[in-house]
């Protein structure tokens, strides 16, 4: 306000604008950064090895049983 009240450019306002809108989103972003980084990284959520493996192993039985009924239904 005290800008504009100043008679300052208008593109000297928007720069404080944008520089004071900007320093406020960084503020938030620092906030809720920890917040983020535990639910993302934190290791309770993770899966373990076993379950990757089982997950991989699920995934290839499926893999093959669709490759055998498809080259039964080619053999026909």
């Amino acid at each position: 306000m005290d800008m504009i009240a100043a008679d300052d450019s208008a593109s000297q306002v928007s720069d404080k604008i944008k520089d004071l809108l900007y320093a406020k989103s960084a503020q938030r972003v620092d906030e809720y950064r920890p917040a983020v980084a535990s639910g993302v990284f934190n290791s309770d959520n993770a899966p373990t090895q076993q379950e990757v493996d089982a997950e991989l192993e699920a995934e290839t039985e499926v893999e093959t049983e669709v490759e055998t009924e498809v080259e039964t239904e080619e053999e026909e």
